[in-house]
Formats: C-alpha cells, structure tokens, sequence
C-alpha cells in the first residue's frame, strides 16, 4: 500500500527541510502552506514536495484540507517541528506491508528542548491526533488551535511503539511567538464564555503546577521550569485575550490639538 505525508506549514524555512528530509521514502510528501512570506514553499518544492496552499482558516481546518490533497490510501501526518526517525518508518512500513490491525495510529513524540531529550513535564510520551491513518477513517474537528478529532471507524485507534521526535522551539523567541499565536487562536475556542482576569491567573496558575508539579516537570531541571511557565503564560493569555475582547475597553480620545491664539508665532 501507497503512503502519502502532509506537512503543514506556515513561514518555515528553517525547519521544512528537515521535516521533508525525514520522510523522502513516503511515495508523496504534501506540504500545505498557508501563504508563507519565507523561502518555505521553495525549499519544499526544491525537495520534491508538491505545495499545495491552503488559506489558515484554523488548524482543523487546515488538516482537513491537506487530507483532500493526499492521493494515497494511507496518509501519514507530520509537522515541520516533528522528524521521523528509523524506527517509526520500518514500523509504517511493516504494518503496510501486512494487513494493518487498525485504521489509524497514534505515534509518541520524543521532544528535545534547551539542549536535552525532556523525559517529564508531559511531554513524553507525548501523543497528539493520531499521525498514521487510512484515508476516510478520521477527520479533524474545525477547532482554531488544538484541534481534536473523530475517528470514522469502529476500530479503535492503535499505538505505534517508536516515536517520532519533535523540536518544538528552537529558541527562547520561538517560545514566546507561540504562545502569543496560540494564545490568541485559544481566545476564540472562548467565544461564548464570560471570565475574568481572576480566571486568567487561576488557569495559568493551574497550568503551570499541572506541568511543574503533577507531571514531574521540575525533574526536568531547568527545561522543566521553562516548559511549565511557558504554559502559565500561554493559558494565562488565551483567558487575559478573551477578557479583552469582552470588554471593548476604548482607547482615549482628545480634541485635535492647535496653537492658542495669543501664543507667540515664529
């Protein structure tokens, strides 16, 4: 059976090449760019991607339209900040070459971040929407950001046993960008709820032990810290934002200003 990959992908460029370079042995790799302004699109098509563009109208969309462009019966899912490695393409490719079990998979994420493979914090293994399924068992629910997912199978979802990696920020501005964007596409998950700024500092207080304390995240060291505060701020925004849209404050206002009529002239 014929595997097709997407890659989603918004202003790329230093990450698409590894992405793409992890899944050359796929017999299609798509790449759905939302009108990146970089060399992403270029580097991608350079590698033999084909580059489709899809308008960001939210990452459930997105996916759902990168799915349309996969001509294979399986597809396999794959961010630009994620990698493939050895063992996850033998295990696809072995489960491709029998009678495959289940219709879709869920792959674990081994995450690398400040210099060092994070073992806690939540973040391995670390599982999102299944990565490996065959075409027209799932489908993405049209979220903004964090998107789920509806399987269209009675079989349940299986697991793979090796991970793939994922290098989410490749440095501390990188971190910050994220959380600004996510946090932002997070406030319109809130549309339809009234909260506070209270709410804010109890949800990304709540975050941030969730992280640090209940998922051993200060074993991490200073990664651990990092990632849990990372969260205290990304979910204290999202609810900071919808605040703000909630209450409309209005900017001041004053008169155009001009010179007195008695005050002196040049």
């Amino acid at each position: 059976m014929n595997l097709s990959v997407y890659i989603i992908a918004y202003n790329e460029a230093k990450k698409i090449a590894d992405a793409i370079n992890s899944v050359m042995w796929a017999d299609e790799i798509i790449v759905a760019d939302s009108a990146s302004t970089d060399e992403t699109a270029r580097i991608a098509q350079e590698l033999g991607a084909r580059v489709v563009q899809i308008p960001f109208q939210g990452f459930g969309h997105l996916r759902n339209q990168a799915i349309k462009a996969c001509t294979h019966e399986w597809i396999f899912s794959l961010d630009t900040d994620e990698q493939c490695t050895p063992g996850v393409r033998d295990e696809i490719l072995a489960i491709l070459a029998g009678t495959p079990r289940h219709d879709a998979y869920l792959v674990p994420r081994r995450n690398y971040f400040m210099g060092r493979w994070i073992k806690h914090s939540g973040w391995y293994p670390n599982f999102r929407q299944p990565q490996l399924f065959r075409k027209g068992t799932m489908r993405y629910v049209e979220s903004p950001v964090h998107e789920g997912y509806e399987l269209l199978t009675a079989k349940p979802a299986g697991r793979l046993e090796h991970a793939i990696w994922q290098i989410p920020f490749r440095d501390f501005e990188e971190v910050v960008k994220k959380a600004n964007r996510y946090s932002s596409l997070g406030a319109l998950k809130l549309a339809d709820r009234r909260v506070s700024m209270g709410t804010a500092l109890f949800h990304g207080f709540w975050s941030f032990l969730k992280h640090y304390v209940a998922k051993l995240g200060f074993l991490d060291g200073w990664p651990g810290f990092v990632i849990a505060f990372g969260n205290f701020e990304g979910t204290f925004y999202r609810y900071a934002k919808r605040y703000e849209q909630q209450e409309m404050w209005p900017l001041p206002k004053q008169a155009p200003l001009r010179r007195h009529d008695n005050a002196p002239s040049k």
